[in-house]
């Protein structure tokens, strides 16, 4: 299957036309589309419920590019919303796994690591399961307990369930349990099988959510720009400035972020980690980027001071300083910090304006699968 046409499908239901968002005309769709429930919402929770047998290799390859622009899209809500993404990867009984999950989380870092892990393997007999893939996203991910909280999922894939597994529970109760918990569901079918049209629909219509089916008319238009390669440095210098501290055991987490950043700047692509540093500058960015133990932003908030931590749980960097000193590396800290974000948004904006001008003039761009749904 077409790469581009698959990764089109997931981002454009899940984010409303991220490619194009920054630049299509509001009125063209006024009336139009999904209603926008994230203005009197404070979270959002999306689980991606992934076919990860080998005919979906354009897919997993399109979510590792564009799993940041959903982000970024999301993060353009009225007020900035707290932002978790997890996922579900299925095959089917005798592959390697019938489910892996990853739960909800707002370190989005670190699931994108885990995501560049996935590769598309087996399957190729026909229906997966999806059944089983269902209960995971519905079962066993820790949504919340907060009723304000949008929950969604998005399965997608090109082959129908299993619906002869007898011992299996199957998607009509798995549906009802979701809709018992205020989840949406949403499918995206990739390809033309007639069988999986007819589940994916259904699926949808129980999960109260939206069916699209993905063709090869709705090819995305990427863009490679000359401020690329600076906004990834520049987002590279905006994770130094971040200032790790806690007991010895939150230390040990956030080095876990640290290595799944780390290993991000070494081995995604420029694209990705531009879209990530668009995410990151937003307001629900900052918490992906600073975590929950960042002694820059906290002291900034007011949330601590300098005074109130403890010498043990200060980075080893600002240990070793007079208070004078600490007070002074915060401070430049935070001026760093401001500045790259600064220049991360209006790199950010020419870069917009520089794929503008050449979406406008692409032939068949403006009819494209981003700009229809949006």
């Amino acid at each position: 299957m077409n790469a581009k046409w698959i990764g089109t499908g997931l981002l454009t239901l899940t984010a409303a036309a991220v490619a194009f968002y920054p630049y299509v005309d509001s009125s063209a769709t006024s009336g139009q589309g999904p209603v926008d429930r994230t203005d009197a919402r404070q979270r959002i929770e999306v689980v991606f419920v992934l076919d990860t047998t080998s005919s979906m290799t354009g897919l997993i390859a399109a979510a590792k590019e564009k799993i940041w622009s959903i982000a970024t899209t999301l993060a353009q809500a009225e007020q900035a919303p707290d932002i978790e993404m997890g996922l579900v990867a299925f095959r089917d009984r005798g592959d390697e796994y019938v489910t892996q999950v990853i739960d909800l989380s707002s370190d989005l870092d670190t699931m994108y690591a885990q995501l560049m892990d996935f590769a598309a393997v087996g399957g190729g007999d026909g229906p997966e399961s999806v059944n089983a893939a269902l209960e995971a996203a519905v079962e066993r991910i820790s949504w919340s307990q907060d009723p304000s909280s949008y929950q969604v999922i998005f399965l997608v894939g090109d082959a129908p369930p299993h619906m002869d597994y007898q011992s299996e529970r199957q998607y009509p109760a798995i549906l009802l349990a979701a809709e018992a918990k205020g989840i949406v569901v949403n499918t995206i079918q990739c390809g033309d099988l007639r069988q999986t049209a007819s589940y994916w629909a259904e699926i949808a219509r129980l999960g109260n959510g939206r069916y699209l089916k993905v063709g090869q008319a709705g090819d995305a238009f990427a863009v490679a720009t000359p401020y690329d390669a600076e906004i990834a440095q520049l987002s590279a210098a905006l994770d130094r400035t971040r200032l790790f501290y806690g007991t010895e055991e939150q230390m040990g987490a956030l080095s876990e972020k640290v290595e799944a950043t780390e290993r991000l700047e070494a081995e995604a692509t420029v694209g990705s980690r531009v879209r990530r540093a668009a995410f990151n500058a937003t307001a629900a960015g900052a918490r992906n980027l600073f975590g929950e133990q960042d002694l820059v932003a906290d002291i900034a908030s007011g949330e601590v001071t300098l005074q109130s931590v403890p010498a043990a749980e200060l980075p080893a960097r600002v240990r070793e300083l007079s208070p004078d000193e600490q007070q002074s590396l915060i401070e430049n800290l935070a001026a760093t910090r401001e500045d790259l974000t600064t220049r991360i948004d209006a790199l950010s904006e020419a870069r917009a304006a520089f794929i503008e001008e050449r979406v406008d003039a692409a032939d068949g761009a403006a009819g494209s699968l981003d700009r229809q749904i949006y």
